[in-house]
């Protein structure tokens, strides 16, 4: 593979696999102009049966199909083509582990804000891609910054799809969160609450309670509600509840959860550090749940892998 990592042999684009120097689109796409497009995010792993298997593929998959049904766009693939041609991609590429890419989008025909023609194309790519706030941030902890950008109000963007546009707001929190030294940006509601980080979701544990932001401003992640389900068969109480910015300062323990970002711990938010600075035992335990449901090896949440 060459050096620029995103770079593989091939990438699936409407039906077909094409070599990636091919996988183009045109520049009048009305997508590239407007934002109208859905898209996942998606990790194979390596299990310890040295098989690769896609986390909760068929969860991810339908949450792109969730997101374009609420964004009006038509996919003529079916979930289960869309899921097979992940697997091709990992195959014909020989990655054992990856990020997966699936985008939904309109292509190029007519233009304005009124077009409603244009063909619905979708593309999957795939390619290694290590821990999204880096490996140092995985094991000790991420800084957090409260960014002067609020995610969108429900009626505005609708936040339960997974849409291309909606990332602009996530961008712009994220450029000023890092110009000013911290790793990522947290993002509060209309109302002034904790909502998420600019590519997500947030929980907080006091006195041994996990509390997460409701699914009324932020993306229904699927790493969430995976790790939801691991406290809960942990026996650790999780509550969905709006929660001040000043709740996350005095919280024991603080992380964030992603597809990108898996587990990862925070340390710090607006300077103040939250409980002893460092990944506290809730956070560690959900770590290493996680990491072990990722490669087979709980026998609890095998059904959550698709095998390649």
């Amino acid at each position: 593979m060459a050096a620029n990592s995103l770079r593989t042999d091939k990438i699936w684009i409407d039906g077909a696999l094409v070599p990636y120097d091919e996988a183009n689109v045109h520049v009048l796409s009305h997508s590239l102009h407007y934002g109208l497009a859905v898209f996942e995010g998606m990790r194979c792993y390596k299990a310890d049966n040295e098989r690769s298997a896609i986390f909760r593929g068929p969860e991810h998959i339908r949450r792109l199909f969730d997101s374009a049904h609420i964004v009006e766009m038509q996919i003529l693939f079916s979930p289960e083509e869309l899921l097979k041609a992940c697997c091709d991609v990992v195959r014909v590429n020989r990655l054992e582990e990856c990020y997966l890419r699936p985008i939904a989008f309109y292509g190029e025909g007519e233009m304005g804000l009124s077009a409603r023609g244009n063909k619905v194309r979708v593309a999957i790519a795939g390619w290694p891609w290590g821990a999204y706030l880096g490996e140092d941030g995985a094991k000790k902890g991420v800084r957090l910054k409260t960014s002067s950008f609020v995610r969108f109000h429900h009626n505005s963007l609708m936040p339960l799809a997974k849409a291309s546009g909606h990332y602009v707001n996530s961008i712009l929190a994220g450029y000023e969160a890092r110009r000013n030294g911290y790793d990522e940006a947290l993002l509060l509601d209309v109302h002034g609450y904790v909502a998420e980080g600019s590519g997500e979701n947030f929980f907080i544990v006091r006195d041994g309670v996990v509390k997460t932001p409701p699914l009324n401003s932020v993306l229904p992640g699927i790493t969430r509600a995976s790790v939801m389900k691991i406290l809960r068969d942990a026996s650790i109480e999780v509550v969905e509840q709006s929660f001040s910015r000043d709740a996350v300062y005095i919280a024991d323990e603080a992380f964030m959860t992603g597809t990108a970002a898996e587990v990862t711990p925070v340390r710090e938010l607006d300077d103040r550090m939250i409980g002893g600075g460092v990944p506290g035992p809730v956070t560690l335990k959900v770590q290493e749940v996680f990491r072990a449901a990722l490669h087979g090896r709980d026998a609890r949440y095998r059904g959550w892998l698709h095998y390649v």
